[in-house]
């Protein structure tokens, strides 16, 4: 963040040299490519939280990060890649009525990532079970509060909705870093507000114990194997705050927890782990 110091005049300047400065501070204003917002202050584009969208319970959705992007799937909501697809793949999205939402990493680093190098090692754990993936400090926020805005920055200038936040529980991870459950909430507080800054709707991706502590700064939930796990039931404050949670199993078969998930209000799928095209939803109609 740029620190802005208040410039100061002494009485011994003459009356010209004030003139000159304020002539100045006024042309520094006025710059048509200012720094980033100080932190805690929306950007120009920032949407009031009434403005942005925000996901109901129950809406159905397309889930895809692998594979050439299929717009033909007849759901409301798209979550797909933020850095593997363009604007225009947006664009088309939308131009076909859906919604869609930004998938990013904010809480593990990825090596095949184009701002892979600039994460210092200090800042990187073990691995979270994926390949060229290890779990981030979320303790140094400083390192990685304008790392993670400049991607929350990208989804927004290519027109996404909202923002799918991963690796948000590291605190319950063999991570590499002592982290801490009270470290967790500052840390995904922190993603909330940058994405809000920009605009856009943000999904608490499943940390469901910090449910509580977490849902008035999220607008939907994004969870993964909830019914595998018998964790469902730790969800519904989202869906009796009229906010959606979009569910996913990979290894139950749908028969297994479409009725419950109807039940409890979710927006649940049945997909393979590669996230491909296919998909079974629960959705009724």
């Amino acid at each position: 963040m740029r620190d802005w110091t208040a410039a100061r005049v002494t009485g011994g300047r003459s009356a010209l040299a004030v003139t000159v400065l304020m002539v100045l501070v006024v042309l520094t204003g006025c710059s048509s490519e200012p720094g980033p917002p100080p932190a805690g202050k929306a950007s120009a584009s920032a949407r009031p939280a009434a403005a942005r969208w925000q996901p109901k319970p129950g809406t159905d959705w397309q889930w895809q990060l692998s594979g050439k992007l299929d717009t033909t799937v007849d759901a409301p909501v798209y979550d797909i890649d933020g850095f593997d697809r363009d604007a225009a793949d947006v664009q088309a999205l939308h131009g076909k009525g859906r919604k869609v939402i930004c998938y990013l990493s904010t809480g593990a680093w990825e090596d095949f990532r184009p701002d892979a190098a600039r994460f210092p090692t200090a800042v990187l754990g073990k691995g979270n079970g994926w390949k060229g993936e290890r779990w981030l400090d979320i303790r140094r926020t400083e390192v990685l509060e304008p790392l993670m805005e400049t991607r929350i920055a990208m989804c927004a200038k290519k027109g996404f909705d909202a923002v799918e936040p991963d690796n948000m529980d590291g605190y319950r991870n063999t991570s590499g870093f002592p982290l801490t459950a009270a470290d967790q909430l500052r840390y995904n507080r922190l993603i909330a507000r940058l994405v809000h800054r920009h605009g856009m709707a943000v999904g608490l991706k499943n940390d469901l114990p910090q449910i509580p502590e977490l849902i008035a700064d999220f607008d939907f939930a994004v969870n993964e194997q909830c019914a595998q796990y018998e964790e469902c039931e730790e969800l519904t404050p989202f869906v009796q705050a009229g906010k959606a949670v979009f569910h996913v199993e990979y290894e139950l078969p749908a028969a297994r927890f479409c009725a419950r998930s109807r039940k409890l209000g979710l927006s649940s799928l049945r997909k393979e782990y590669e996230l491909g095209v296919e998909r079974e939803t629960c959705a009724q109609g």
